[in-house]
């Protein structure tokens, strides 16, 4: 590849662009060095175009000092193209049918940072009902969402995150040990869904499956939450088939298969 991409094949508008698609392609924080083993132009370029997109907020720093991910200005970008009209009026058509199956809100979410973000729902018709708007942001480690995000993350940044972040006691049921949520975490991925049995708030249930790219990877969450005394948690997880279906239609629209 680096033969084929000399500084000269590869013309100055596209270079911040295939950087950007590099860094997403990759999934997890890269280093100029990695992006370049594609890209294959000069080192003073690589490190050049790589200043030029964190000096502008499209990538930022990882805390290790080596590796970059998406910053906000990227971050905003891509939510702005999943919330492109075309895409949107299909989404919320899936959310809507899918929230007359079960007959609960459902949510789709987006990791950004330090939380998952609402960036679609559809509210049940039950006039009791848990006000969590578009918008919203909620915590990784008590959230159906959340655990389902922290489930995709490699073990050592997992434990990273577990041991560092803040574990606030939200409920009584609110996991706050580092070790009993790696465990917890384990457990999601290994049965394909995440849960939140009143640990983000009291009474409130709520399951979450993962909406994936063309790599399998996560890019956001399916979710649905009802208060515990309409719908116990054992109720809920009899509706994990039909998230999964709607989730995989939801991927569809990402892939465009």
């Amino acid at each position: 590849m680096a033969d084929e991409n000399s500084e000269g094949s590869v013309p100055p508008s596209l270079r911040l662009l295939l950087v950007l698609e590099e860094l997403a392609e990759a999934g997890v924080p890269v280093t100029p060095t990695e992006v370049n083993q594609k890209l294959g132009l000069p080192k003073p370029t690589i490190h050049r175009l790589f200043s030029t997109l964190e000096s502008e907020g499209f990538i930022q720093r990882e805390i290790d000092g080596r590796g970059y991910s998406p910053g906000q200005r990227l971050r905003k970008m891509s939510t702005g193209i999943l919330s492109s009209l075309r895409i949107r009026t299909a989404r919320v058509a899936i959310l809507n049918e899918l929230a007359e199956r079960i007959g609960e809100t459902c949510n789709i979410a987006i990791p950004d940072r330090d939380a998952m973000v609402y960036l679609d729902r559809v509210e049940t018709k039950w006039p009791l009902r848990i006000q969590l708007p578009i918008g919203s942001r909620v915590p990784f480690y008590c959230t159906a969402s959340g655990k389902m995000y922290l489930s995709t993350l490699d073990r050592r940044h997992l434990k990273n995150y577990a041991g560092s972040a803040i574990l606030e006691g939200r409920t009584q049921k609110t996991i706050t040990d580092p070790e009993a949520l790696v465990a917890e975490t384990k457990a999601v991925k290994d049965r394909g869904y995440a849960t939140d049995n009143g640990e983000f708030m009291e009474e409130m249930i709520a399951i979450a499956v993962p909406i994936s790219d063309s790599n399998k990877r996560l890019v956001s969450t399916l979710s649905f939450h009802a208060p515990e005394q309409r719908l116990s948690l054992d109720a809920a997880v009899k509706h994990v088939d039909k998230l999964t279906e709607a989730a995989a239609r939801l991927s569809n629209l990402l892939t465009g298969e």
